[in-house]
């Protein structure tokens, strides 16, 4: 069964109008929550319709379809998608935006996890864990966090399949060759976000100081550029021979599609 994701063009959007309109009542009656309340008036969904098609006109939004979305109601097996990437290469937000496409509601962190781990483990115990993971002296001190923390997430993900749930996790710590390439009763995907150049990736971090408050100091990030770029070209490396995806990530909308293709790839192969 084929699954992809396609470019839409503002043409086949108006020819499906109706079609459009119908889908996204079928959403809104389901529970969705899109920016409609019920109940409203058929106008207001074929004017939505023909607002999408005007702004794919104009090039100010891009319209992706979906080809045969009853490829992922038809897989009987939990997804279970895997984003890694150096510390501010978009994982979060690309994860978050990719797990909503997919409709799959229970997304984590290895920071998280690794947070949780502090808890138990003071710093005698595990001094790893205490650290950023730019922090750790170097790719073997990074390493030993990620061996840590990979403990739990190997017992987040073992949660998840006993519930019969799918799950998005996101961190730095999920590096090729270090977690499972299949898993046993699930649907695994994983793929690494990197950012190629060197200030656009730095400009990752002023947007997320902007939109966070402030809440992650942005000086110490971009004093610790350097060791978060090594530690990039480490789990790219890494990827590339262990055979994992690896999507640019300078462009959210790209890098969301990307991913999104990846699940719906392997869950075409899946279902041959």
């Amino acid at each position: 069964m084929e699954a992809r994701i396609e470019r839409g063009e503002a043409a086949a959007l108006r020819e499906h109008a109706a079609a459009v309109a119908e889908l996204v009542r079928d959403a809104v009656e389901d529970g969705a929550s899109i920016g409609f309340v019920l109940p409203f008036a058929d106008g207001e969904l074929s004017g939505y319709a023909e607002s999408l098609a005007a702004d794919v006109d104009e090039g100010s939004r891009i319209v992706l379809r979906m080809r045969r979305l009853a490829a992922l109601r038809a897989v009987d097996q939990p997804i279970v998608l895997l984003v890694g990437g150096a510390t501010g290469t978009g994982k979060s937000t690309v994860a978050t935006e990719a797990a909503h496409r997919l409709g799959i509601t229970r997304v984590t962190s290895t920071d998280f996890i690794r947070q949780t781990i502090r808890a138990y483990f003071p710093p005698p115990m595990m001094p790893s864990v205490h650290l950023s993971s730019f922090e750790t002296g170097g790719e073997d001190g990074f390493l030993e966090q990620t061996r840590h923390v990979l403990v739990g997430v190997e017992a987040s993900i073992e949660r998840a399949l006993t519930e019969g749930w799918s799950m998005v996790i996101e961190g730095v710590h999920l590096v090729p060759g270090m977690v499972p390439a299949e898993i046993e009763g699930a649907l695994l995907v994983h793929a690494v976000l990197h950012v190629e150049d060197i200030d656009e990736h730095r400009s990752h971090f002023s947007v997320r100081d902007t939109s966070t408050g402030g809440v992650r100091p942005l000086e110490k990030y971009l004093q610790g550029m350097d060791e978060i770029r090594r530690l990039q070209r480490l789990i790219v490396e890494r990827a590339r021979r262990f055979e994992v995806p690896v999507i640019e990530s300078t462009s959210t909308e790209e890098a969301t599609a990307a991913l999104v293709d990846l699940v719906l790839a392997r869950v075409e192969l899946a279902l041959l």
